[in-house]
């Protein structure tokens, strides 16, 4: 009697195609185009109205409370990079990091001054006018914060365009392009709905 010999392959979970394998990174790098890409713009609105502070804070608070969850969102597909390379996952690693000036030094100053900028705003506008100490961190963590994004956005402005268009352009869509565009239009909406409910708080600095 013939024993049958087992196949190589079976049991053995067949590779996926290339792209299969780098829509991950590819999609992760698409959304956190198209997140930087609206951050940008309502950062210059924000920026405005610090020409005119006295006159616009209240659409100064307005617009930070706005900017809370597409700030959270750009930290997170970051954060899921930073942790996918780490981790050793294959398509993030087979990327490479990125440039060390960006890693070590532009990106640490980034993060932790966003993270103070936003959260020393946030309890200015739930303690008032008489700031004090939390209002010269404030302004002390927009001084860092300004800096380093001002480099970050100079080194990564050039393949923008590419990223936030990719998904609107029926070439080069891959998987989940309609779920990228409903999250970043879903963080926005959030990000009204969160601003407008702390309108009374924004009111008491023009009173």
């Amino acid at each position: 009697m013939k024993v049958e010999e087992p196949h190589p392959h079976r049991g053995v979970v067949p590779p996926r195609p290339r792209e299969d394998v780098c829509a991950g990174t590819e999609g992760n790098a698409r959304l956190t185009g198209t997140t930087g890409a609206v951050l940008i713009l309502l950062l210059a609105a924000e920026g405005a109205t610090i020409l005119r502070i006295r006159d616009l804070i209240s659409v100064h608070i307005f617009l930070g409370m706005l900017l809370i969850p597409p700030v959270a969102l750009k930290l997170a597909t970051t954060g899921y990079r930073f942790v996918s390379y780490y981790a050793g996952v294959a398509a993030y690693r087979a990327n490479g990091p990125p440039h060390a000036l960006m890693r070590y030094l532009v990106a640490p100053v980034l993060v932790a001054s966003t993270v103070v900028l936003f959260g020393t705003g946030v309890a200015l506008m739930v303690r008032g006018p008489d700031g004090g100490l939390l209002l010269g961190l404030h302004q002390a963590s927009f001084i860092a914060w300004l800096g380093a994004t001002s480099v970050h956005v100079v080194w990564y402005l050039m393949p923008l365009p590419a990223l936030v268009s990719a998904d609107w352009r029926r070439a080069q869509r891959i998987g989940r392009g309609a779920l990228r565009i409903g999250l970043v239009g879903a963080v926005l909406l959030a990000g009204v709905a969160l601003a407008a409910s702390t309108l009374p708080l924004a009111h008491m600095w023009a009173e």
